[in-house]
């Protein structure tokens, strides 16, 4: 007799298994080259698991877009909360952003290179979506405490973040050698100069 070793997947540790795998073949074959049967195969699931769970490849897409997007705002709301300061705060966030690209390259690769309006169309851009928001708001707080010249906002967190997501970028296309880690105090100082007060 043989016996199965395959692992039998119910509720949420099903939809995570689903969206894992998803987030895989997007990152590989790119949403518009991934059907749900490829997922469904993939994952090896039936048909009707998935759509229990979602109602189309889009709403996949919004689920793990969403799953992103909140991993990454705990991230640097939890990295930046142990420092003061509008430049310690920065920093943490660069820090974690960089471990995040590192540690989890498809999810950044899917939040920060995907054109999610292709196929999200609802969704606002991801420069609205709540991590960048906060990373805004650290600034605007540096702003009013004096310690960031008074400069329109997203001029400023742009200025101070803008560096480290082109780096991620480049590491996340594989044209940056070396660990993102590596880079991390020159990208910080280098937006802090260009913001503090």
């Amino acid at each position: 007799m043989k016996s199965s070793t395959k692992v039998r997947r119910r509720g949420e540790a099903l939809r995570d298994h689903v969206l894992d795998v998803a987030l895989e073949l997007f990152s590989v074959q790119g949403y518009f080259n991934t059907s749900i049967h490829d997922i469904r195969r993939t994952a090896d699931v039936s048909i009707g698991a998935i759509y229990h769970h979602f109602q189309n490849k889009e709403a996949l897409a919004k689920s793990l877009y969403d799953r992103a997007v909140e991993q990454i705002d705990n991230a640097i709301t939890t990295a930046s909360a142990g420092h003061s300061g509008c430049f310690a705060r920065a920093r943490a966030i660069i820090q974690i952003l960089f471990d995040l690209a590192e540690r989890e390259p498809q999810m950044m690769q899917f939040v920060l290179l995907a054109q999610h309006r292709e196929y999200l169309p609802d969704e606002p851009p991801i420069c609205s979506s709540q991590p960048f928001l906060y990373m805004r708001r650290v600034v605007e707080e540096g702003i009013a405490a004096g310690e960031v010249r008074k400069i329109e906002p997203w001029v400023a967190a742009s200025a101070m973040y803008g560096g480290a997501l082109r780096m991620m970028n480049l590491k996340l296309d594989h044209a940056l050698q070396g660990s993102l880690a590596d880079y991390l105090e020159e990208v910080a100082d280098c937006g802090w100069r260009a913001i503090h007060a």
